[in-house]
Parts: structure tokens; sequence; C-alpha cells
């Protein structure tokens, strides 16, 4: 528990799959880590208990990220908690699949709230309070760089996460705040299980364009963000890494 000792970090959307494992993680290197969720407080305070049975600091903070008050008050608490911010992790993130015949102003307006304006309203809020060797992780996607068929507004968010982190990383880099993506491939979490994307055809075809073999857990994304919330990522801001076991 060193890398992030006395750090104070947020990571939106941390109930469950990435983004609870990226708070334990977190959590585990030392930061205190504030759990935020939209609608699932028991999974929030399961990975609260888990980051403080294991010796770390969390606590559980509702709000959702697409409602500037909500992110506001997210920020306000880790403030209010723990007196000070250092890492950001905008991890909320929605997803719906549909073929160009079938998209609705629903279907965009549900996926650009979270992903996008969630994103920038919480990073709004977070930086009056960032300081010199802050660090900001968008979690984008691999599809970005793959663009799958049916997926053309979820797609185009995780673009706008890719665009966002290069301009957020000039706007500031002289303040020495550093801003990078983190962009997973498929991983195998309570969502992909939802949509039907594990133990189907999806998968299958996942896994004949992953060279190293297997599908992502939680875990595997969550080392990564503790490398950039650390000081071992520093000359690193700007950056898209992509995490999906070599699928191009």
């Amino acid at each position: 528990m060193s890398k992030l000792k006395g750090k104070v970090a947020i990571v939106t959307g941390a109930s469950k799959g990435i983004g609870a494992g990226i708070a334990k993680a977190l959590g585990a290197e030392g930061a205190s880590v504030v759990v935020n969720y939209a609608s699932s407080k028991a999974g929030a305070d399961t990975v609260v208990n888990e980051i403080v049975n294991a010796g770390g600091k969390a606590v559980t903070v509702q709000g959702d990220v697409s409602k500037a008050a909500d992110a506001q008050a997210i920020v306000e608490a880790a403030i209010k908690h723990y007196g000070r911010l250092d890492i950001l992790v905008n991890n909320s993130g929605v997803y719906e699949f549909a073929p160009i015949e079938d998209i609705t102003e629903e279907h965009y307006d549900r996926q650009f709230n979270v992903n996008v304006r969630g994103l920038l309203l919480t990073t709004q809020a977070a930086v009056k309070h960032l300081g010199e060797g802050a660090s900001i992780i968008n979690i984008g996607s691999l599809v970005s760089r793959i663009v799958p068929a049916h997926t053309a507004v979820y797609t185009a968010t995780k673009g706008a996460v890719d665009a966002i982190t290069g301009v957020l990383s000039k706007e500031l880099g002289p303040r020495k705040i550093r801003v990078n993506a983190l962009n997973p491939g498929m991983v195998e979490t309570e969502g992909t299980h939802a949509v039907g994307a594990i133990g189907g055809d999806f998968e299958q075809y996942a896994l004949s364009t992953t060279p190293l073999g297997r599908i992502g857990q939680p875990n595997d994304i969550a080392s990564i963000a503790v490398f950039l919330a650390s000081d071992d990522s520093y000359w690193l801001t700007g950056e898209r890494l992509y995490a999906g076991g070599g699928a191009r």
C-alpha cells in the first residue's frame, strides 16, 4: 500500500465491473477512494467494505454524473471527507447497440449524456481542486479503434472521450495535471453478461481476434489504472492506452 499513499481518488460508476475493480486497486495501493454510484448502493457498499476490510479508506457517494449538481456534489464529498483530490477516474458509462435503422433520439441522448457530458461535468467540478501531479483517467474503449458494426452511437461517445482526453492534456498540462485515456477491449463484467456478450457468438469473435487468447477481467484494467494514477506514469499525458489483449 505505497504507490498512492496519501492520495485521494474519485472513481465514478464504481459499484460494479471495471469501476469496482479500479476502486479496489487504488485503495489497495493506499489511496482514499470515493466510490460513486448512480443507482446500485448495495454494490457500492460492497466495494467500500472490501477496501476498508483490507485496511484502506473509502466512502460511497451517490450521484448521476450527467447532472451538473450531482457531479459537483461527488467532488465536494471527496473534499469534505478527505480534504483534497489527486486522482479522477471517469469510468461512468452506458452502452446500447443498434443498427443505424434503429437508432433513436433516446438511444443517442442516454449514451452521450453519461459517457461524454458526464465526463466533462465531473472533470469541470474536479479541476479546481486538482494540483500539480494530479491524474485524470478517462475510461474509453477499444471500439474507437476497431469500430464494430451496430455501435455507431457508443463508438461515437468513446471517440469523443479520446478527443477530449487529448484536448484536456494540452489545456491542463501547464498546471502539471496529466490526462490519459484507458481503453479496454472486451471485459467480463455484469454489464457484458447482461447484454449477452459473454457466452455467445460475440465472445467467440472477440476470442478469435485477441492474440492473448482470453477475455479481459476487471483486474486487468485496474492494474493499468494504478499505473496511470501513480507517479510511475509522470511523463505520460494525452495518451490512449489500449488494453484488449492485443485485439485490433
